[in-house]
């Protein structure tokens, strides 16, 4: 049986009160994206507003001076219309995939945890004993979903995100809404990281947690591995 992969970007396209734009970040969804889809998994994409996912441009070069994957990213027409015109997270039921992933980029900051429909969706995919990734900025979608006890889903699980030394290194600390790493130990998980920019995941139980756009390749390995054993 083919397994179903229901990612869900930003739909956010600034940086609270700065008016700075962003996004999610290219290569954290190109990655995972095609590791999963040339593996044969079926992914669905989701966005908190639907409509178009703005793309960070922080994360995108000339065309031709791109990593590989970004370059097949924007080369790949059939992708970029899917973009363009997401559904809203809050149309699926997170029970009915084998996973919901979460690519990063800082717009997530910002709509992934106030929106009900990301919120419901990873508590019912939690509840349903399916898998959850993130990238980077992507695990701010886990931080208001909790448990059937009302725990939150992080607690007592090792877990990982964008670091605080990495939001401080790119000066970022006073703009985003919270500091993520903060908040996931707040929650009671268990925070393991790297060195800034180091490739890093960890998964505990239905958990699959990255650090950066480095480790986005871990994550989705991580996640085929799982879902080949599941």
């Amino acid at each position: 049986m083919t397994s179903r992969i229901l990612m869900i970007v930003t739909s956010n396209a600034r940086m609270g009160a700065t008016g700075k734009p962003t996004g999610l970040w290219a290569e954290e969804l190109a990655v995972p994206y095609y590791a999963l889809a040339d593996a044969g998994v079926e992914v669905t994409l989701a966005s908190p507003a639907g409509g178009p996912a703005p793309v960070d441009p922080g994360s995108i070069k000339p065309v031709g001076q791109n990593d590989p994957v970004v370059e097949r990213f924007l080369a790949d027409t059939a992708l970029q219309a899917r973009i363009a015109a997401t559904p809203k997270a809050s149309e699926f039921d997170g029970a009915q995939f084998d996973a919901i992933f979460f690519p990063g980029g800082h717009g997530t900051m910002w709509d992934l945890p106030v929106d009900a429909g990301v919120t419901r969706a990873v508590e019912r995919a939690f509840a349903a004993k399916k898998l959850i990734a993130s990238v980077c900025h992507g695990a701010a979608g886990l931080v208001t979903a909790k448990r059937p006890d009302g725990q939150s889903i992080v607690k007592d699980l090792r877990v990982n995100s964008f670091t605080d030394a990495e939001e401080v290194a790119v000066g970022l600390e006073k703009v985003v809404p919270f500091m993520l790493e903060t908040r996931l130990r707040e929650l009671g998980g268990r925070f393991e990281g790297a060195g800034n920019w180091q490739a890093f995941a960890v998964r505990d139980g239905q958990l699959i947690t990255g650090q950066n756009p480095q480790s986005s390749h871990l994550v989705a390995q991580e996640l085929l591995k799982a879902l080949r054993q599941a």
